[in-house]
């Protein structure tokens, strides 16, 4: 009883400080890498602040920040954080403590006896309670590659929500475009109200002076009540548009609010789109996955100590309950996958291929959608030249139609039909000058910022 009592004390006091040792180690990683706790976080509340001026560019910024898919990058490099940790730990000295109590049908017996000698008699249950230490001295590279991988993962995951959060400039395009377009609609709704109200002042005088009918009045009063009608429905549209553009950019978006007109943006001749470097990423992890097959083809070294109590102990020649321990340096190669490694390549192989086709494809339909929003930017840019010829042919009219109006010479209605004319053409340039500024961004957005 009293040798179990001092062998529990020793074996306690050992395990204890190696569970000390490795918790200690442990410890100071997760002091290094520990997530904050909600109280230790602090209070990450956005407000939806009024924006008095905007500019594209800074709808792309805002957009980007707050759109709910960029927390995932602190997460994405916290799990990279931790798994390197974790490879990292296996240089950390592994503890285990094993226990066993057998019973074997037949023991090893000596069958002479040599005179002057007793040979101990041993008995079929045995006994054993051990513990041991293991160093890793070489691994063949496993941890190195593990740590690379993460790092890799990392990259691969990161730049995947660059493509994503890529998607969100075409739709920043959309609404704060069509905001554009609606500004320039309400600037030329006030055109044409001033050149109805022109007209209103020359047919009143002449009602005033007998020479035309109220009707005429009437007329254009009515022709500029249906302008108000569509600023109201061109006020409603950019409010709508506003709106939705102030959740991506998190900010309150009003009839105050400024938006700055793009500037004609630089047209890129080559692809630069973040799919390629995604693709290209993706590749580099194939890589490090085939140099973790020829890691597992090395031999490993590790240092051991081992310690325990057991029936019969290391001398063979006793059958009593023992103190032992042995130390010494293990070798172990597996040679197992040497079986498979070949297909593995081969898998790895077939992977990066999958990877070049997918970035062709992308490539072939990116080019595709190129030459596409080319002809269309030729197209727009066609159509605002003529539309400036048009305007000015337009805007000759209406100022003879208006002198004829004041001379008696013309019609309300018919110089309602050239002022309606000149805004058309007006309205048309508007819109083809939108449309181009949105080919020129869809091409760039194409071909990567």
């Amino acid at each position: 009883m009293k040798v179990l009592t001092v062998w529990l004390n020793k074996t306690g006091f050992i395990c204890f400080s190696l569970v000390l040792s490795v918790f200690i180690a442990r410890a100071q990683d997760d002091r290094n890498l520990r997530v904050p706790k909600e109280r230790d976080k602090p209070l990450d509340i956005k407000l939806s602040l009024s924006i008095s001026h905007l500019s594209i560019n800074d709808a792309y910024k805002r957009g980007q920040e707050n759109y709910p898919l960029i927390k995932e990058r602190g997460l994405i490099s916290k799990t990279r954080e931790y798994t390197v940790s974790n490879a990292a730990r296996a240089y950390i000295p592994a503890f285990q403590i094993n226990g066993q109590a057998t019973y074997q049908s037949d023991v090893t017996n000596i069958p002479f006896k040599i005179p002057n000698l007793t040979i101990p008699t041993y008995s079929k249950d045995q006994y054993k309670i051990y513990g041991e230490v293991d160093q890793v001295i070489y691994d063949g590279g496993v941890i190195r590659n593990q740590k690379k991988t993460a790092e890799a993962n990392e990259v691969v995951q990161q730049q995947n929500i660059e493509v994503q959060l890529y998607a969100l400039y075409d739709r920043i395009d959309q609404l704060f475009l069509g905001a554009i377009l609606i500004d320039e609609q309400l600037k030329q709704n006030d055109l044409l109200k001033a050149d109805i109200q022109n007209g209103i002042d020359k047919a009143k005088a002449q009602v005033a002076n007998g020479t035309a009918y109220r009707s005429s009045v009437d007329e254009l009063q009515a022709q500029i009540l249906q302008t108000e009608q569509v600023r109201v429905e061109l006020r409603a549209a950019r409010k709508a548009y506003l709106d939705m553009l102030g959740v991506f950019v998190n900010g309150q978006l009003d009839e105050n609010t400024v938006l700055e007109r793009p500037v004609t943006p630089v047209l890129p001749e080559a692809i630069t789109r973040p799919e390629l470097s995604y693709y290209d990423y993706q590749k580099k992890a194939c890589d490090l996955q085939e140099d973790l097959l020829k890691t597992q083809l090395r031999p490993k070294f590790n240092f051991f100590a081992q310690g325990g109590y057991g029936r019969p102990g290391l001398n063979m020649l006793s059958n009593d309950f023992a103190w032992y321990y042995i130390g010494g340096l293990r070798l172990s190669w597996n040679l197992g996958s040497l079986y498979t490694l070949h297909n593995q390549k081969q898998i790895m192989g077939i992977n990066r291929d999958m990877l070049d086709i997918q970035k062709e494809t992308f490539l072939f339909n990116t080019r595709i959608t190129q030459r596409q929003q080319n002809s269309d930017i030729i197209k727009y840019t066609e159509l605002v030249q003529s539309d400036d010829e048009i305007i000015a042919l337009r805007e000759n009219v209406k100022k003879a139609a208006s002198a004829q109006l004041e001379n008696g010479v013309l019609s309300a209605h018919d110089y309602l039909t050239q002022v309606n004319s000149e805004d058309q053409a007006r309205q048309n340039r508007i819109l083809h000058q939108l449309q181009l500024l949105q080919a020129q961004y869809n091409y760039q957005n194409t071909m990567g910022k």
